[in-house]
């Protein structure tokens, strides 16, 4: 008897999802995103590091 005959099968993989085109609010918003969290770990940063 094979080692995987009684065993657990393993799951399938997921197909790979295809990169999606963004258009320019998607940009727009990663943008702002990055920006406010930027901003938010500068003010922790002065703050000397406290949430």
């Amino acid at each position: 008897m094979s080692g995987r005959a009684a065993g657990k099968a393993k799951p399938l993989k997921a197909p790979k999802k295809d990169k999606k085109d963004l258009d320019e609010d998607d940009v727009a918003f990663k943008n702002k995103q990055k920006a406010d969290e930027k901003a938010k770990a500068e003010a922790i940063k002065k703050l000397g590091g406290k949430k």
